[in-house]
């Protein structure tokens, strides 16, 4: 099993993919309290947290809308996507507004440093086209000077193959940037489904960052990766 060495007082860093936020056809109000408790389980031992929201089912619905209509430009489709990452930003906010610090970060080069904080969590969101928001959570990490993302995501593991083509796709509990890159390539485009964004991958690859990707869905692995012990998912470095 992999396992994560965090220092405590760094910030943790979480890119959290809308499919948990809103996974079909409105938030999921479960998760949202499973990972209320969570992070202020995290703050309880002197973390800062760091909270990156995705668009999910909302993104989705939007983008789908409006290309059944017309041809619609790559950058038109990333703004819709890109308003459904703030809306459940300011979800996420709202249901830790007592330890959140009050704004919600669009710009990931506009945070402030963690002493500046107004709370013990920071909630990002979508900034503009061509950045989704794992690179988003990727140039946070940069920017507070930490080298790990945790990928709160619907799946269990990242595979070798697409699992969705492949009945003997296996799953990576340690797989290497050069070798998950070559499975998801370099491009970015508006609702793509990747365990993680491929700009990002290639941004991680080039500064030396790690990403644990865990079932958001299941606390238990969850906690045990912010927590430095074994967890059940798989690290891209």
């Amino acid at each position: 099993m992999p396992k994560l060495s965090l220092d405590p007082h760094d910030p943790l860093i979480l890119s959290v993919g809308g499919s948990m936020i809103v996974p079909n056809g409105g938030p999921d109000v479960n998760f949202l309290k499973a990972l209320r408790v969570l992070v202020l389980k995290v703050i309880e031992r002197g973390s800062k947290v760091v909270i990156v929201t995705g668009g999910g089912k909302t993104a989705r619905h939007y983008i789908d809308a409006a290309s059944g209509v017309q041809t619609v430009a790559d950058d038109d489709l990333d703004w819709l996507g890109i308003h459904a990452t703030r809306l459940n930003g300011h979800l996420v906010r709202t249901v830790l507004r007592d330890v959140a610090h009050p704004v919600v970060y669009k710009n990931p080069l506009a945070v402030p440093p963690v002493a500046e904080w107004r709370g013990s969590v920071l909630i990002g969101a979508g900034w503009r086209p061509g950045w989704s928001t794992d690179f988003v959570a990727c140039r946070i990490a940069q920017l507070l000077d930490a080298k790990t993302i945790v990928n709160l995501s619907n799946i269990d593991f990242v595979y070798d193959l697409d699992p969705r083509e492949h009945t003997n796709a296996a799953p990576q509990e340690i797989m290497r940037w050069r070798d998950y890159r070559k499975l998801v390539g370099d491009v970015w485009s508006p609702g793509l489904s990747a365990p993680f964004d491929p700009v990002a991958a290639k941004f991680c690859h080039k500064y030396g960052m790690s990403v644990a990707v865990v079932n958001g869905a299941k606390f238990e692995r969850v906690e045990d990766a912010l927590f430095g012990r074994d967890f059940i998912g798989s690290l891209l470095s």
